[in-house]
């Protein structure tokens, strides 16, 4: 019989798992990792226009740049038609890990759904066992983001921010919202780790071991 069970810690942790994966997915398709120097709108100047500034951003395989009449309209797109067309090799590499990292964290925000249900999975607690996955794609995410910086030396980057650029310095770039998502995202999945432990505790106490033998089927803590 299905018990749906729910908690504060459960219900928590599932949204945490939720947001988090959206968090990272949003963060690796974004362009906006790096934002670059400054740059003067040339089809803005003219007689009686002022000419403006702006900076183009870069992201894992995408990048946005100001185009159109007087610079109104913005292109988004990736950059790379390949993945060996990717900026760097530095940037493969961390793309696969953020990859890997974030389809984990996909996998266990559908699981944690239905964890309001079925809290064991051949008689292995759901909660310990997404715990455990979120751990490892936390260790991913973060190999991934100590991965990305090595690739700031490469040719891309440094059209994007001045001939200064390398290896773990930006120069004349600063950081996109986009590296701040990622960042976050990586530090909340080892927070959900830990509250999966949490969340186990809470849907197999004594308090709700007496209500499943009471018969209810839908038990709600808070």
């Amino acid at each position: 019989m299905c018990h749906v069970i729910v908690t504060c810690r459960s219900m928590l942790w599932t949204l945490l798992s939720i947001v988090v994966a959206f968090a990272e997915l949003i963060a690796f398709m974004s362009p906006d990792w790096l934002l670059g120097f400054p740059r003067s709108d040339s089809s803005a100047s003219g007689a009686g226009v002022d000419s403006r500034e702006y900076r183009p951003s870069l992201g894992l395989y995408s990048r946005c740049l100001m185009i159109g009449a007087r610079g109104v309209g913005v292109s988004c797109g990736p950059y790379a038609k390949t993945f060996t067309e990717v900026a760097s090799g530095f940037w493969q590499a961390a793309m696969l890990f953020l990859a890997a990292g974030t389809l984990v964290l996909g996998c266990v925000a559908c699981i944690s759904i239905f964890s309001l249900c079925f809290q064991s999975i051949l008689k292995k607690s759901i909660f310990n066992i997404c715990g455990l996955l979120q751990a490892i794609a936390g260790l991913l995410l973060m190999v991934g983001l100590m991965l990305y910086p090595a690739g700031w030396g490469s040719e891309k980057v440094i059209s994007y921010c001045g001939p200064e650029a390398s290896p773990f310095r930006p120069a004349q770039c600063s950081l996109g919202w986009a590296f701040y998502a990622a960042t976050g995202g990586t530090l909340a999945t080892f927070l959900c780790a830990v509250l999966s432990a949490q969340a186990e505790i809470a849907t197999s106490s004594d308090k709700v071991q007496e209500e499943i033998e009471e018969g209810k089927s839908l038990i709600c803590l808070f």
